[in-house]
């Protein structure tokens, strides 16, 4: 029988086996993910074990794995190991010496300490020591010694993945920092529209300015069971008229953002673009979807995928300098720009490829500042670096993007709803390149989406905060 055949086999020892002073080990290197899984099945959620910010106060700056992680893998050499297969459980007294964080090794050992005849019990001592020699557990452990030998195949461990949904707390948690960011909302007339704006308004990232017909507005918030008191609200006949007063009280400085209430975009969007609406700059308006990928390591920007429908090179140049100049915003100095296409060669026949190949001629000139531009990659080199690394592509860019530059709106829009959808991703949207932001949310939103869009347009609508961390 090969090695590897008999490493796959679990045999046990039997209570006639088994002798004072036998023992066995196993060592594991603990990770983070390893403590969040072990929460997720115990219900241990306390703070030492979670909240990297609680354990920096409480515990000298790591994460703890709660005692029973170390306490598991004494369970984990009894059963599989010594005695093994058969074994059964009785009791098990433990003492926890010391801390065990991320990227520690621990050394688990079960040493027979004394043999019962009576009911083929035995009592072994138990401990685990890190790499550095430190005890973090001991203990005794009561087991019933299985008394017929048994061989079973070693069942492959099965493969968990987290998902972490995370990643705007951070923005949240700053953009909750007064003051908060005054804010027409259009034509709040529905209960999800006037809910998303109530609940920014109680985590203090906004003080909402209610404009569109007051009757309907009051209705919606009578359906929703929320209270208008003490909020300014601007009557108009409709929609139209909503979204002509709102972007006036942002031209005229009465309010720093505008979000979308229950009327179509086109409709807002219009009253941005009119020729004397006092929003318009020299850019070309986008929009951009910051997505909170679970399996991706850090936040994620698609663009444009729900506004621009066929932009030409000179509107991608603002797509991509807006993408850019927002992610200044929320700290990170120079993003990672991925102009995707189909593949990632220039090809004549893929005007994808062309319009991609020149925005990364147009950075290293100047025509695009304060990134990295790399294109044309496709997908999976964009976001994957074993996918650019098995391709040869060598780039700062490649298999690490914070921005992804779409072709067109059907593929960024594709996209980004795959990655919702398929991938369980959250996506926060927001449209860049007028004078204000504008906050744009989907009655498919969760709460912590539309906290994050209005936390997005506070961080996007001010100026950068000194220290604050990117990703």
């Amino acid at each position: 029988m090969s090695v590897e055949m008999t490493k796959s086999l679990l045999r046990n020892r039997t209570f006639d086996e088994i002798a004072a002073g036998d023992s066995a080990s196993l060592v594991r290197v603990v990770g983070e993910d390893d403590i969040k899984l072990f929460a997720a099945v115990s219900g241990d959620v306390s703070p030492a074990n979670l909240d990297a910010q609680f354990a920096a106060r409480a515990e000298g700056g790591h994460v703890v794995a709660h005692g029973m992680w170390t306490g598991s893998l004494i369970a984990s050499l009894l059963g599989t190991e010594l005695p093994g297969p058969g074994t059964v459980y009785v009791a098990q007294e433990m003492s926890f010496k010391g801390d065990v964080a991320p990227g520690d090794t621990i050394t688990a050992t079960v040493t027979v300490k004394e043999k019962q005849a009576e009911g083929h019990r035995v009592v072994l001592d138990t401990t685990c020591v890190n790499q550095r020699g430190e005890t973090v557990l001991t203990g005794a452990a009561v087991v019933i010694a299985p008394t017929e030998k048994m061989t079973m195949a070693r069942m492959a461990v099965p493969e968990v993945t987290l998902s972490r949904h995370d990643r705007y707390e951070r923005f949240i948690a700053r953009a909750k920092e007064p003051p908060p960011l005054a804010t027409a909302v259009v034509h709040p007339c529905s209960e999800g529209a006037i809910q998303a704006a109530i609940e920014a308004r109680d985590e203090g990232l906004i003080t909402p300015i209610l404009v569109g017909p007051e009757m309907r507005i009051r209705d919606a918030a009578e359906k929703a069971g929320v209270s208008l008191e003490g909020l300014r609200i601007e009557s108009t006949e409709h929609s139209h008229a909503a979204a002509a007063l709102a972007v006036q009280l942002a031209a005229n400085g009465e309010a720093d953002a505008l979000m979308k209430g229950s009327l179509h975009t086109n409709e807002l969007l219009g009253a941005v673009l009119a020729p004397n609406s006092g929003l318009r700059t020299d850019r070309r308006i986008s929009h951009v979807y910051v997505l909170d990928v679970p399996h991706y390591p850090k936040p994620l920007v698609v663009t444009d995928a729900a506004i621009n429908i066929a932009p030409t090179l000179a509107q991608k140049q603002d797509i991509c300098q807006n993408a850019i100049d927002f992610m200044h915003r929320l700290g990170v100095e120079q993003p990672l720009v991925a102009v995707l296409a189909a593949v990632e060669t220039v090809d004549p026949a893929m005007p994808a490829t062309l319009d991609a190949a020149a925005l990364t001629v147009m950075a290293k000139r100047g025509q695009i500042t304060g990134a990295l531009v790399e294109g044309p990659l496709a997908f999976d080199n964009a976001i994957s670096p074993d996918a650019a690394r098995i391709k040869g592509i060598e780039s700062p860019v490649a298999g690490k993007a914070d921005i992804l530059v779409v072709p067109d709106l059907e593929a960024g829009n594709i996209l980004a709803k795959q990655l919702i959808y398929l991938g369980g991703a959250d996506a926060a949207g927001l449209v860049l390149g007028a004078r204000v932001p504008i906050i744009l949310t989907s009655r498919a939103d969760t709460v912590k989406v539309r906290l994050a869009s209005s936390a997005l347009a506070k961080l996007a609508g001010v100026d950068r905060p000194a220290g604050f961390p990117g990703e």
